[in-house]
């Protein structure tokens, strides 16, 4: 079994983003990507519990290295001034590489 090499791009942040997180995705033509309601506690407090607009969703991309710094410098410069973001990447190996 040989696995290649890939990025996953985890994003958690306010549910509000989430629809401009999917519109960046969408323009760099990333078309594959897993979205969660999650909780948690933060800078922020609690979040995740009460009303939908004070939910957080994770919004997971697996990605090849170059479409990574793009997307993460549009999604850093355009929304993290406005909305609670915390964005992150890890090197994850997968079995079909021509899936992303």
């Amino acid at each position: 079994m040989k696995l290649y090499g890939v990025k996953l791009l985890t994003i958690t942040c306010e549910i509000l983003a989430q629809k401009n997180i999917i519109e960046i995705l969408n323009k760099h033509e990333i078309t594959g990507y897993t979205t969660y309601e999650v909780e948690g506690n933060g800078a922020r407090g609690i979040r995740g519990q009460g009303f939908k607009n004070e939910k957080n969703v994770k919004v997971e991309v697996i990605m090849h290295e170059e479409k990574l710094q793009d997307v993460v410098e549009e999604i850093s410069r355009t929304l993290f001034a406005n909305f609670a973001i915390v964005l992150y990447v890890s090197d994850v190996g997968v079995l079909r590489a021509e899936k992303f």
